[in-house]
């Protein structure tokens, strides 16, 4: 009888399992159909032509005729070469997150591996910048910047990237849970110098944690529209944001008449890095970020 009701039992628990299995099965089905929606519904309104009201979930034919229209005489008139743009947000982007991601790891490994006096007092210093909102300091920048001739340039777009607070502080709790001091001391019994240990064998068990930053300061200067819309005046400087700025305002201006399938193939190839930046690297989100999270 006891036997009897300990089946019994299991096959209950069983059944309650699959249960929360398949609420939790629909609910995950939900929310990937919430978060597809907009970009379905983007591409949708990518095959449209001018502004209609309601939504539609069948494309219509204009799919080809708006990407022609990006690349056409008319749009460099007004908005400049897509291409130009295109690769200008490229350049931006790869090279803030190469120096990002970079000297972040290396500033945030001298401070986890060496001891010195103001090592608390930096660390400190550095959490406390973070704080400091970008919008704070605008003005003085912009005067700094213009007075070195350093507008219409992608150096102030690029270089500040080296200081990333936000990113040093992801790397330095990672690196405390993922990167034993013996092996920084082994590596220097055998006559590894400093930067050939940091490159050589640290940088590959930092690799979930760099995937991880990458894709998040690729995408903040992918989307950068405050820095570039303030310093750059010139049209074949131009980034991505600050041309999609500059046609959602044509069509905020004429609503009627404007050309809204244009702007939602701009956006539709706009994403695509993004998409394929994250398509590369999403497979060490999980690992980072967890790790990156537990101390110890």
């Amino acid at each position: 009888m006891a036997r009897i009701e300990g089946i019994a039992g299991e096959n209950e628990d069983q059944m309650k399992l699959k249960i929360r299995q398949g609420i939790a099965y629909v609910v995950l089905v939900i929310l990937m159909f919430v978060s597809l929606l907009p970009f379905y519904l983007l591409l949708i309104n990518a095959t449209r032509g001018k502004v209609q009201p309601g939504i539609k979930f069948i494309p219509e034919s204009l799919f080809f005729k708006n990407i022609g229209k990006i690349f056409s005489e008319d749009y460099r008139a007004n908005y400049g070469n897509f291409l130009k743009s295109f690769c200008n947000s490229i350049f931006v982007s790869a090279v803030s997150t190469v120096l990002c991601v970079y000297f972040s790891a290396l500033t945030a490994y001298a401070i986890h591996v060496y001891d010195f006096r103001l090592k608390k007092s930096v660390h400190t210093f550095i959490l406390l910048v973070m704080m400091v909102p970008t919008q704070a300091s605008a003005i003085g920048l912009y005067r700094m910047l213009v007075s070195m001739n350093l507008t219409n340039s992608f150096i102030p777009l690029t270089i500040p990237a080296i200081a990333a607070p936000a990113t040093y502080f992801f790397m330095i709790q990672y690196m405390a849970s993922a990167l034993p001091l013996e092996i920084v001391e082994a590596a220097r019994m055998d006559g590894c110098g400093e930067y050939k240990t940091f490159n050589i064998i640290v940088l590959p068990i930092l690799k979930p944690a760099l995937a991880v930053q990458a894709i998040f300061v690729f995408v903040s200067n992918w989307n950068n529209l405050f820095l570039p819309q303030m310093l750059l005046d010139d049209a074949n400087k131009k980034t991505i944001p600050v041309v999609l700025q500059l046609i959602k305002a044509n069509i905020d201006s004429n609503p009627m008449t404007a050309d809204a399938g244009l702007m939602n193939m701009f956006m539709v190839l706009a994403i695509l890095p993004v998409v394929v930046i994250y398509l590369l690297l999403s497979k060490n989100i999980v690992g980072g970020v967890s790790l990156g999270a537990v101390k110890g």
